[in-house]
């Protein structure tokens, strides 16, 4: 396919554009410091843009807007503009130049709000659980009247790089229809990588989306607009994809919460995505927040929707309560993943770890050393997955505007992804065996922790690394095998905010001693000066189809971890 005649760079500047003149006026910042003269741009910076009724409303925790607007205690419109106003601050303040939003629809998002407002005053009653809760959302969903890029240049103006297609703002992704349903108001999507294939939020309009703890780091990606902007509380909740990582990593490094769910849980049909039809690792969806009950009370208004009617991936399973309980049990066994055999962690990491594991020991429970199935093999399995087509479908996408590619997804795709014969039906079902042997032998292992726990059953869950850093550098996220494993395997998984970076404390260890040239590379980005004050998360992972168990026993360690 030849590039477009016109050149992506006068394309992806109109866009940006665009997107700034899009932030009304009254919201413009006259001055946006840069990353080294101001690293955090959270709390009281960005609230002194604000007015205190604007804090109170975008500082406080989604079930509690819910319960004011369901009780007409707050206007829907005035919760709207509030997120919106703090939406735009966000996005001018992730750097000098470049930012979290990818498009903003701030006049339709209020019009449904007073819509709601004017639906309360009638009928005095919520129209839906989420009634009057704004909700931002990756751009990779369809939301009528709102382009959808997915990063790429060559997707402006386009349904998914096709036109004429009837569909260009016209067609809708199933949950944003349910979330609509449901009373929730949408006003935003938030900025990816192209590819959607990379820990980092880079593209050839935004160029990249930083972290507003810290603006030496990587919001993380591929949902990194999402975590950047929940980070900055722009947005209450949030949508995003994770086929490797993808929700749980930007919500670690901006210190929130993250439910990666099984696939088949929460309905993903009609939503834009890279290497379509690729069905080994399926890409899921789920939400970020600053708390544990706001993913609750998402998944449980989501499926409240009952969206096995409408999305033929969904499994038929409402939510269950009763799976929720596990966590008052008197006594839980968790298994802590120190190392996952070829990538060692940076110090505040580790810190993190040895901070969850030794608070949940003074509560009483067994904790095991995981030992699992060989991690690499597993991770091998995965990539191999993600490049069946050998990266045609993300050449071709890059092709249509003739933009060069990120070089973070060169950890993947190789150099110049060449254009190589995609895999035949042969080599694919070679590796569905190989995965499926491989999530056997994982099960097994898992089963047979019953004998460790002291408990006479397996391990609840493992607690384990994100990633080994506590964000990404520029260009340095170079390992994904921590965040990957949960997608080959198909587990729940959550994130847990546990501490922030510490340059006093988390010194470099003197004592490393890598064991391949990929570890030494992956330790070599530690400097405590650059990291000093990042957030620092883990994740809880769980089996298969434990969305509620792991919920309830991530929100039960986030409690022991504040006392």
């Amino acid at each position: 396919m030849a590039p477009a005649t016109q050149p992506w760079q006068d394309v992806a500047k109109a866009k940006l554009e665009s997107i700034n003149e899009s932030i009304p006026l009254a919201w413009r910042l006259p001055f946006i410091p840069r990353n080294e003269k101001q690293r955090d741009v959270t709390g009281g910076y960005i609230q002194q843009y604000l007015s205190k009724e604007e804090i109170e409303i975008t500082e406080t925790d989604a079930r509690t807007i819910v319960e004011y607007t369901a009780a007409g205690v707050w206007a829907t419109e005035t919760v709207t503009r509030a997120f919106c106003h703090r939406a735009s601050l966000a996005h001018q303040l992730l750097s000098e130049k470049t930012n979290c939003l990818h498009e903003t629809f701030f006049d339709a998002a209020i019009e449904d709000a007073k819509s709601l407002d004017a639906y309360y005053l009638k009928n005095q009653k919520p129209i839906g659980p989420l009634h009057g809760l704004p909700v931002s959302l990756k751009d990779q969903f369809h939301i009528k009247g709102v382009e959808t890029s997915m990063g790429y240049v060559g997707w402006l103006g386009t349904f998914q790089g096709k036109k004429g297609t009837g569909k260009e703002k016209v067609f809708e992704s199933e949950m944003v229809k349910e979330l609509r349903d449901l009373g929730a108001v949408l006003y935003c999507k938030t900025s990816v990588p192209h590819s959607l294939m990379t820990g980092e939020t880079v593209n050839n309009i935004i160029d990249y989306t930083w972290n507003p703890k810290n603006r030496n780091l990587s919001c993380g990606g591929s949902s990194g607009g999402e975590g950047a902007l929940i980070g900055l509380r722009g947005s209450p909740v949030g949508f995003g994809t994770d086929i490797g990582g993808s929700i749980r990593i930007p919500a670690a490094f901006n210190g929130l919460y993250g439910l990666r769910p099984s696939a088949g849980r929460l309905p993903y049909y009609g939503m834009a995505n890279s290497m379509d039809g690729q069905n080994s690792v399926l890409s899921v969806v789920g939400p970020l927040a600053p708390s544990v009950g706001t993913l609750q009370l998402l998944v449980k208004s989501l499926l409240s929707r009952n969206p096995w009617l409408h999305d033929p991936l969904v499994h038929d399973m409402p939510w269950r309560g009763e799976e929720a309980t596990i966590a008052k049990a008197k006594k839980l066994s968790f298994a802590i993943l120190w190392h996952d055999g070829e990538v060692s962690l940076h110090p505040p990491v580790k810190r993190a770890l040895e901070s969850v594991v030794q608070k949940l020991r003074n509560q009483g429970h067994k904790i095991i050393e995981w030992a699992p199935p060989s991690h690499k093999r597993g991770l091998d399995i995965l990539l191999t997955a993600w490049t069946y087509d050998n990266g045609a479908d993300i050449r071709s996408a890059l092709q249509l505007s003739g933009e060069p590619k990120a070089p973070q997804i060169g950890i993947t795709y190789g150099g110049d992804i060449k254009p190589d014969p995609p895999k035949d039906a042969t080599f694919i079902a070679a590796n569905n065996v190989a995965q499926r042997e491989y999530q056997k032998e994982y099960m097994e292992y898992w089963n047979s922790t019953a004998e460790l726990t002291g408990t006479g059953k397996p391990v609840d869950v493992v607690i384990a690394p994100v990633a080994p850093f506590a964000a990404a550098r520029r260009n340095g996220f170079l390992w994904y095998g921590y965040s990957g494993i949960v997608n080959i395997l198909d587990y729940t998984a959550c994130t847990l905010p546990v501490t922030t970076v510490d340059k006093s404390i988390d010194v470099a260890d003197s004592t490393f001693r890598p064991l391949s040239d990929l570890d030494k590379s992956v330790m070599d980005t530690y400097d405590p000066e650059i990291y000093d004050g990042a957030h620092v998360g883990v994740q809880l992972i769980g089996r298969r189809l434990q969305e509620e168990k792991v919920l309830a026993i991530t929100e039960y360690v986030a409690g022991v971890l504040t006392n």
